[in-house]
């Protein structure tokens, strides 16, 4: 009680307005977060879903959910009492990450889905029309790619497909065609080549066509794709955003208008995410600027390192002055990622002894996780193909990508150097 006094008694002496102080909210006192508070925070501390009064914005494990009567029933179909109505169609836990995505993408709104490829997928089915057109680049993700050239001719949908950096071919496609998306990573998978983002979305933008960006390789703390001009973000959350190779996630980010579109037919097709698997994407989130920047700082290090290594031919990494798009990465992108992928000197067994001979990655087919994974894509994603296809693609015997993990960096280089010894 003599404390309470005490500070009334102050707060009188320096005419501070204690109520008006105590009605301010998180978001009045940080409008404009920075990365690692913004991710802890956004989608969960003001408005967000609370049991009691709990910091941890609970899962709430339901298919359904209720309304007092008919007419709490009306007014929420006509848009004046907010809840839910059925799980296909949004989840309290999804939606905590969805403006927490949204918030860090600085975008109107943003969608969960069951996996990246099902935001891909989702996304292009309810934007691009039958008949319809659209550009993407040569260096892709590979189910990306089968979708756009195996799937959607089917529906009598075209698709351009142009080297990142080639302006002049994507110009003439959109003159060609009436193109409704142009869609690529940025960096790429897997030899991070960067669009330059506020280009390509001007000139698309002048011929009607929508600009998406798959920013899973670079993060919203690394590249804010939407405030350079691109119309949506797509994000495997399974990457970088949970940050633990232990979800399954897709996430889309943009404009009320167009994820309105997206999520219509969202709704339809159900490729919904579990509410435990948006939990562990929320978890994951609230420390995605320190893992970010852990992965940034090792990769970079580990990308000039290896560009002075005798057996190591080729390094691809947009954070060195090597790489063709370096002038872009440096002017969109504050950090460059944690991916590194270099082409070893040898063919593909001595490639395979050299991943083979790694003690601290896990060989596996993903990246952004806390632990640090090693592939060649050649065998874990190519195998199927002929060495001519493979080439057709510009897929090496003995390339390697690297996703950096958190461990320390004198580390990875220890385990890297006694690899490269072996060739």
């Amino acid at each position: 009680t003599q404390c309470r006094r005490a500070a009334v008694v102050c707060s009188a002496e320096r005419k501070v307005d204690v109520a008006a102080v105590a009605e301010k909210t998180f978001n009045d006192v940080v409008p404009v977060p920075k990365e690692s508070t913004a991710s802890v925070h956004l989608g969960e501390r003001v408005g967000g879903t609370k049991c009691k009064d709990s910091i941890v914005t609970p899962i709430v494990q339901s298919a359904t959910y209720t309304f007092k009567d008919t007419q709490q029933l009306v007014d929420f179909v006509e848009g004046r009492y907010e809840s839910f109505e059925y799980g296909r169609y949004g989840n309290p836990t999804t939606r905590a990450v969805e403006e927490k995505l949204a918030g860090m993408e600085c975008t109107d709104d943003a969608l969960m889905s069951a996996s990246g490829m099902c935001s891909a997928v989702t996304m292009l089915l309810a934007l691009v029309p039958e008949g319809g057109h659209l550009v993407t680049t040569t260096d892709c993700y590979r189910r990306t790619r089968q979708f756009v050239t195996t799937f959607l001719p089917k529906m009598g949908i075209g698709c351009t497909v142009i080297d990142p950096a080639d302006m002049d071919g994507l110009e003439e496609a959109l003159k060609a065609h009436n193109c409704s998306v142009f869609f690529s990573e940025s960096p790429t998978n897997p030899y991070l080549r960067c669009i330059d983002i506020p280009k390509v979305s001007k000139m698309c933008h002048e011929h009607g066509c929508l600009v998406c960006i798959d920013s899973t390789f670079s993060t919203p703390c690394n590249t804010k794709a939407a405030v350079l001009g691109a119309d949506l973000v797509l994000h495997s959350a399974t990457k970088y955003l949970a940050g633990h190779n232990d979800v399954l996630a897709g996430a889309l980010a943009g404009s009320h208008e167009v994820i309105g579109k997206v999520r219509q037919f969202h709704n339809v097709l159900g490729g919904v995410v579990d509410p435990h698997a948006a939990y562990l994407v929320l978890r994951g989130m609230k420390t995605l600027d320190l893992r970010v920047q852990q992965s940034n700082n090792n990769a970079m290090h580990l990308a000039r390192e290896l560009e002075k290594h005798p057996k190591i031919v080729k390094v691809h990494y947009p954070g060195l002055e090597s790489h063709p798009e370096h002038h872009i990465a440096k002017e969109q992108m504050r950090g460059f990622g944690g991916v590194v992928s270099f082409e070893v000197e040898g063919d593909l067994k001595k490639t395979s002894d050299f991943i083979d001979a790694l003690t601290m990655p896990y060989i596996a087919p993903s990246l952004g996780g806390v632990e640090s994974l090693v592939e060649q894509p050649t065998i874990i994603s190519y195998y199927d193909y002929t060495a001519e296809q493979r080439a057709a693609l510009g897929i090496k015997d003995n390339l390697v990508r690297f996703s950096c993990g958190i461990e320390n960096i004198e580390d990875i280089m220890a385990d890297m150097e006694q690899a490269l010894s072996i060739l």
